[in-house]
């Protein structure tokens, strides 16, 4: 799947703090998560919540009392209850996917895109239709659903149905302690049913697979703190930060980066999804992670009514499928696929967010991305995909120090990638990332239009 349509501003956005799961934000729900983020977002680009046309949430993990995630959002911020809202999800693509889906509906508006109808302040909407869109993603890990096993739901189901006090002793009897063991929701959310593999186990794949080492990973990890402890300290993820007010304490900082990690601290960890020869630890790999990221976008030109520059544009997109056992190469199917549709090459890209899953998955993009007969056998090329630079990939850290809340993450590369052009003095970017269950997609951004 690929994207070319007329190209999508980016008015601006915010995110949350990326908290640990079961830390500061355990009792935060994804709903409250992404109130604040699109409440938040409205504010930072002086947009009215009346002026907005649809909401389109990314999350995976989904909230037993919030069916339609993004509706519920929706309203709770202030959005009208005659505006239309929708969640969507591809798992960790699912904060990327709420972008294509507002591109692809003020696209099908026909004047989000090419500027014709009314200005913003009189918009209205049809069916599927929008000329101010907020596209996000909210994730709370530490909210995931915790389940029942199927003998344990069968138990519980005999007492809810039993009518005289004698079926009820008889029901409750009748359990036992293995029927209370609970079935983590957060497990099941992380392994792929189709090769029956943990997402960690895929990144053990490729570590054997590209022959990465311990050592390697290690040292990546390493790198992805000491930048997002930079550019914590250079304050740069403050102009992205909405705070987030839990239990009558401000939290406006992310809590993952170690500025003081060291290679001895991370060489004591165990591999933590192959006990035996394996190299993937809890260290060298994201961290479970709540949080919500929304940005305001509309059409190119309908952009041009509005008195404030837009932080930039999203000008391509595409989606590829790979094996699932392989899904942290999913990147690079998606990457070819958008320079073949754009001309374009790696190299002419100023600045790549490549999300941090795994180091292992990272160091074997890279790897892969430089062989020819990858390029030729998997991607259909002449020769090797390119380089990717590590001078201008992921420069102020990853997932790996953040933390990667599935469902928001594809917003936040989106996000971080604009503002750090921006601030940099740059004009092209791509933001992209692996998907379980063995897809890549990736977006290709802009400071600037062409001409």
């Amino acid at each position: 799947m690929t994207g070319k349509l007329a190209p999508l501003a980016v008015l601006g956005g915010v995110r949350t703090p990326l908290i640990k799961a079961f830390t500061q934000l355990q009792t935060c729900t994804a709903v409250e998560l992404g109130r604040i983020a699109v409440a938040g977002a409205l504010s930072h680009c002086g947009i009215a919540a009346e002026q907005v046309d649809q909401v389109i949430m990314g999350n995976v993990a989904g909230q037993p009392d919030a069916a339609n995630l993004a509706r519920v959002i929706a309203l709770r911020a202030g959005v009208p209850h005659d505006r239309i809202a929708h969640t969507v999800n591809r798992n960790c693509a699912s904060g990327m996917e709420s972008i294509v889906a507002a591109w692809q509906a003020i696209a099908s508006n026909g004047a989000g895109a090419n500027g014709s109808g009314p200005p913003l302040a009189e918009s209205k909407t049809g069916p599927g239709a929008g000329r101010v869109i907020i596209a996000g993603g909210t994730e709370s890990m530490s909210n995931v659903p915790m389940l029942v096993n199927r003998q344990g739901f069968q138990a519980w189901l005999r007492l809810g149905k039993a009518k005289t006090l004698g079926q009820r002793l008889r029901a409750l009897t009748a359990f036992r302690p293995h029927h209370l063991k609970p079935v983590m929701g957060i497990e099941l959310g992380l392994t792929d049913p189709v090769c029956g593999l943990s997402m960690g186990q895929t990144a053990e794949v490729l570590a054997q697979e590209f022959e990465i080492s311990r050592e390697e990973q290690d040292e990546y990890a390493l790198l992805s703190h000491g930048r997002a402890a930079a550019a914590q300290y250079q304050c740069f993820f403050s102009g992205e930060i909405v705070p987030v007010e839990q239990d009558g304490k401000e939290i406006d900082r992310d809590n993952g980066p170690r500025e003081h990690q060291t290679l001895e601290q991370l060489a004591k960890l165990r591999p933590l999804f192959q006990r035996s020869g394996g190299t993937v630890t809890a260290g060298n790999s994201c961290p479970l992670t709540d949080g919500a990221a929304a940005l305001v976008v509309t059409g190119a030109k309908q952009a041009e009514s509005l008195p404030t520059q837009p932080l930039g544009y999203v000008t391509s997109y595409a989606i590829a499928g790979c094996d699932p056992r392989r899904m942290g190469l999913g990147p690079l199917y998606a990457i070819a696929k958008l320079l073949r549709q754009t001309g374009l090459t790696l190299a002419d890209f100023d600045r790549i967010e490549l999300n941090e899953a795994f180091a292992a998955q990272v160091i074997a993009c890279c790897r892969a991305a430089e062989s020819a007969a990858f390029g030729r056998q998997e991607l259909g090329l002449d020769g090797p995909l390119g380089a990717f630079d590590r001078q201008r990939m992921n420069v102020n850290g990853g997932a790996i120090a953040l933390g990667h809340p599935v469902g928001m993450t594809g917003t936040r590369l989106v996000l971080t990638l604009l503002r750090e052009l921006r601030r940099s003095g740059l004009r092209r970017g791509l933001a992209t990332l692996c998907v379980g269950g063995g897809q890549g997609m990736a977006i290709a951004v802009q400071t600037e239009r062409d001409a």
